[in-house]
């Protein structure tokens, strides 16, 4: 379960936020790949606040099913949070959200990781807390953050060397990358990010010309870390 303990800054609503949450002890909370594809699942679902059918069900549709409720949800636009962009990681998770509900942000983070984390000690059989006890959020203040916490999100398979080169961070299926560079729009509201560029090419390489950058900062912090 995700515990979270009082927080001394408020998540407002109509604001934005970068979201962050690692396993327990940083322990990996991805094994296999159905086990990405079921948080997927999870968050996409639990976002919106009121819920056609149980999860369980959801679960069980065909991919073309479940993309005809997401489209709905699109409609209705009752979320507790809108999805701007995210990226899992085989030890953590990152989202870029705006709250849209009050208590908006907590309650979609409990909802989703509580339904993945009897998922995942049920599949593994594993008990305890499989995430730390509170996520950290940081409040977005201005539109230039907003680009760079998003590049920094999507940049993240790659900085981490959970993928190889550019060409396999571009198909990354685990994070909103994919999604930025389709015309498609199932999970997230991308408009309030690409609406500041001409196009989608030009968010392409405001995204790849960091790429090396991002990860050679990411070496140097492993090396701090470790001396």
């Amino acid at each position: 379960m995700i515990y979270m303990p009082a927080r001394t800054t408020p998540l407002v609503t109509n604001h934005f936020y970068h979201i962050m949450s690692r396993g327990h002890n940083s322990i990996p909370i991805f094994k296999r790949k159905e086990d990405y594809s079921l948080f997927i699942d999870a968050f996409c679902y639990y976002q919106n606040r009121q819920l056609p059918l149980k999860f369980s069900k959801f679960r069980k549709l065909s991919i073309s099913q479940k993309n005809d409720i997401l489209i709905s949800f699109q409609n209705k636009k009752n979320f507790w949070v809108k999805i701007i962009a995210y990226c899992l990681m085989p030890n953590h998770f990152h989202f870029l959200v705006k709250q849209t509900k009050d208590n908006g942000i907590r309650e979609f983070i409990r909802l989703f990781g509580n339904s993945y984390a009897r998922y995942f000690n049920t599949k593994y059989r594993q008990k305890g807390s499989l995430f730390e006890s509170r996520f950290r959020a940081v409040r977005i203040e201005t539109d230039s953050q907003l680009l760079h916490v998003s590049r920094y999100i999507h940049l993240n398979p790659y900085s981490g060397y959970v993928v190889k080169n550019i060409e396999a961070l571009c198909i990354y299926p685990f994070s909103s990358l994919p999604e930025y560079f389709s015309n498609t729009q199932i999970i997230c509201h991308k408009q309030l990010i690409l609406g500041q560029f001409s196009s989608p090419t030009q968010y392409k390489k405001f995204i790849l010309d960091q790429a090396d950058y991002q990860r050679e900062l990411q070496n140097i912090r492993h090396q701090l870390l470790e001396d």
